[in-house]
């Protein structure tokens, strides 16, 4: 998606986690869903994005087939609508680059854990052998 100055969403949203870290970044997103959420039912809906999506993102030349396409590749329960998960989870999905960074810390986490529990498993087997 482009704004009106020609700079991609997935070129920002790296660098908002990197100056907000993710705490920030999270706190950021919510307040986007916020701003386009339908304010009665509490969701994004595909007339909420419509309304709100121009003066909100700057896309007031978005189609109408992308809006419904942006709908349904987030809506992930399929009620037709986006909760503020959904929301969170479809703008990862549309920054490759935090999609990199995501997997890499998931796998670093993973990696830890594996070592911890070889770490914790060799303990056990020195301290049973040494009883």
């Amino acid at each position: 998606m482009a704004s009106g100055g020609g700079v991609d969403f997935e070129d920002l949203l790296p660098m908002m986690a990197t100056k907000l870290g993710g705490e920030g970044l999270v706190k950021e997103l919510c307040n986007g869903f916020e701003l386009l959420m339908d304010k009665e039912k509490g969701v994004i809906t595909l007339e909420s994005l419509r309304s709100n999506a121009a003066a909100v993102l700057g896309i007031e030349d978005m189609k109408e087939d992308e809006l419904v396409s942006m709908m349904r590749e987030g809506d992930i329960d399929g009620d037709g609508c986006l909760s503020q998960m959904e929301f969170c989870v479809l703008m990862f999905r549309l920054s490759p680059e935090l999609m990199e960074e995501s997997w890499f810390l998931i796998e670093q986490a993973l990696q830890n854990h594996d070592d911890e529990l070889v770490s914790n498993n060799n303990k056990n087997k020195s301290n049973s052998s040494i009883s």
